[in-house]
């Protein structure tokens, strides 16, 4: 998952030339967010060598651009990233939508956006803490239950991991089918071997490492 978090802030685009380092280098699926705003911008980056391209504020901002990249490119090629915030505003606890990495408010309820995403075509959700994300207490298992329980595509969670425990309850509490995470491993605080060894240890499906270096 390669995300461009100034892009939107910025208003700019996609850096197509590190995409496109990336992809010659990394033999795996890549998808890339930021800075996409139109179904060419999306045609930019699949064409630099993404596999999928993910949507954030140009969404919730434009929704009948995610209908548009999924007619265009498939629904399976598109990901709607939802930054979520919890919120006490209301009689109950939930999750407000917020854009521009954050910086935004939106007033939309982050599941019912979920829902209404999956529905206009996202092939999957990328679903953000922002209050767990780069705190290390976890991923927010009630936030990704609330989505995963109402939509039929898959969701990635992204937030807040410290340890690969974290990622265990991701998937068993939370219901997630994926997990981001990033700076616990560019820090060297864990390696991707060590995560999967827990989740397959916890009875969890995940690919093997070959080669625990080359985590």
């Amino acid at each position: 998952m390669f995300l461009d978090i100034t892009a939107a802030p910025e208003r700019r685009g996609t850096l197509l030339e590190i995409v496109e380092r990336t992809a010659r280098r990394a033999f795996i699926p890549l998808t890339v967010g930021g800075g996409v705003r139109s179904v060419d911008e999306m045609r930019a980056v699949l064409r630099a060598g993404a596999d999928k391209v993910a949507l954030n504020t140009a969404a919730v901002e434009r929704p009948d651009l995610v209908t548009a990249c999924s007619a265009t490119f498939g629904s399976q090629a598109v990901v709607v990233a939802i930054d979520a915030r919890r919120t006490h505003a209301a009689a109950e606890d939930g999750w407000e939508v917020v854009i521009r990495g954050g910086r935004d408010s939106t007033g939309l309820d982050a599941v019912a956006w979920a829902v209404r995403a999956a529905e206009i075509g996202a092939g999957e959700l990328l679903v953000t803490s922002i209050d767990r994300d780069g705190t290390g207490a976890g991923f927010d298992t009630e936030l990704l239950r609330a989505i995963v329980d109402r939509v039929r595509v898959p969701v990635i969670a992204s937030g807040g991991a410290a340890g690969p425990a974290d990622f265990v309850a991701a998937v068993r509490d939370g219901g997630a089918d994926a997990v981001l995470a990033a700076g616990i491993f560019h820090r060297g605080e864990h390696t991707i071997g060590a995560v999967k060894a827990a989740m397959a240890a916890a009875g969890l499906p995940v690919r093997a490492i070959a080669d625990e270096g080359a985590a």
